[in-house]
């Protein structure tokens, strides 16, 4: 591996947020699930959840939307909404779904540079009843066209991109984040990823 290489994967690791995720839930379409994937390793998430409790678990992802994203990114997946969640809570301190109720807030009154998880369902049905119960809390996307909701990835990649917004402001970029030791696991794995795509 080279110099430059190597000095790039300490410096995407040393802006890795420890302390904001997103968990999907029966999302349909690999291709989503990727481009998913892509916008949380672009503004430095580390986890991503996958929930299947409706879906049979995804072979693969689509490649074309991820740019192979997966490789630099730790994805746990589950079967069990509440093995989920529980899992969620124990390392997040806030738990927040898109929906449209009317007692959602808007994106752009949430602080996203405090710990949270930001939760976005299925295509067709949105997030479920059964997992809005496990939040602390429901937000929108503002919209003044005449179709209600946006794709997932792009409801997804624009509030990543306000978390971002947030966090670079309060200087979370700024400084490592992530354990010594989560640190040199990831190095070491993605080190490898390096070596075999020679």
């Amino acid at each position: 591996m080279t110099s430059e290489r190597q000095q790039k994967i300490e410096s995407v690791l040393s802006k890795r947020q420890k302390d904001i995720t997103i968990v999907l839930e029966n999302v349909n379409d690999p291709h989503n699930v990727s481009a998913v994937m892509r916008s949380c390793d672009a503004i430095g998430i580390q986890e991503v959840y996958i929930l299947n409790t409706k879906i049979p678990p995804h072979e693969k992802w689509g490649s074309r939307s991820s740019s192979s994203a997966t490789k630099w990114l730790t994805v746990k997946e589950f079967t069990n909404a509440k093995e989920c969640f529980e899992t969620v809570k124990s390392k997040y301190s806030r738990i927040l779904t898109t929906s449209l109720t009317t007692a959602a807030v808007s994106l752009y009154d949430l602080d996203l540079t405090q710990s949270v998880a930001l939760v976005f369902g299925n295509e067709h049905s949105g997030v479920s009843e059964e997992i809005k119960s496990f939040a602390d809390g429901n937000f929108v996307i503002l919209q003044v066209g005449m179709i209600r909701s946006l794709n997932i990835s792009v409801a997804c990649a624009v509030t990543l991109y306000e978390a971002f917004r947030q966090r670079t402001i309060g200087g979370h970029y700024n400084k490592p984040t992530l354990d010594e030791k989560t640190c040199e696991e990831l190095k070491i794995k993605w080190t490898l990823n390096h070596e075999t795509d020679q």
